[in-house]
């Protein structure tokens, strides 16, 4: 699912409609600031062509970022890091929209629609309880569980995304590197398109992450991209065991 479908139409040339009288960065950014950067709108936007569509990557998603998520987004650009320049877009998309999973994707034979979500929350000290032993340094946001139920065999499902902080230099990806960790054959990152591997085949996603999701164990399952994006999901507890899992 896509907020609209994108049609480039050019890109600014001579003979593009869009430059006989179309409105500037500047007022592009006020008129967007008092619609409080909607995400659909953005997106819109983006359809015209090429030329507003940058303008769409660079600021307009930039600023409906920040505005959702301050304080993460101030916390992944300290210290220098710059993991989320130049993919505004794809973590504008990651903060309001839940991938599911499409039939035949990323975890085998489950299908659960994507679909928008409203406000989640993401949380760096629960993102602690997905890294393992070696890797409590790195930081990752993790999202509470958008929570599928009664889906069918598999249960109650519990699909989470994340982002992790100057993932190139984590020492996340380079335990993947050390163990010679295999991308995903077909699938890609469904936020920024970049390759996938899988923390579960390499044994990587450690118990915290069942207890913390409210999860049975060994259930949790997540793949992690290029660019630090994270996508997963684990089987729910019924309520009053997840309870119990949570005091202990």
């Amino acid at each position: 699912m896509v907020l609209v479908f994108k049609q480039h139409c050019c890109t600014h040339s001579a003979s593009c409609v869009c430059i006989k009288g179309h409105l500037s960065e500047d007022a592009l950014y006020l008129v967007f600031r008092h619609m409080n950067w909607n995400p659909r709108l953005i997106a819109i936007l983006s359809c015209v062509c090429k030329w507003f569509d940058e303008v769409a990557k660079q600021v307009l998603w930039k600023e409906f970022c920040n505005a959702r998520a301050p304080k993460m987004m101030l916390d992944l650009h300290s210290g220098g890091s710059h993991i989320v320049d130049g993919n505004w877009k794809a973590l504008g998309k990651l903060l309001i929209y839940c991938n599911g999973c499409p039939k035949g994707g990323l975890f085998n034979n489950i299908h659960v629609p994507g679909h928008f979500v409203f406000r989640t929350r993401f949380s760096r000290t629960a993102g602690r309880s997905f890294l393992p032993l070696p890797c409590k340094s790195d930081v990752l946001y993790v999202s509470d569980p958008c929570e599928h139920l009664d889906q069918g065999d598999e249960g109650d499902l519990g699909f989470f995304r994340g982002i992790f902080k100057s993932f190139a230099t984590s020492r996340v990806k380079k335990m993947l590197i050390e163990k010679q960790a295999k991308f995903h054959p077909t699938e890609s990152c469904p936020y920024c398109k970049a390759k996938l591997w899988n923390m579960f085949q390499e044994n990587m996603i450690p118990r915290s992450a069942s207890a913390r999701l409210g999860a049975y164990d060994d259930s949790v399952e997540y793949f992690v991209c290029l660019n630090g994006h994270v996508i997963g999901l684990g089987t729910l507890l019924p309520l009053s065991d997840s309870e119990e899992a949570a005091d202990e």
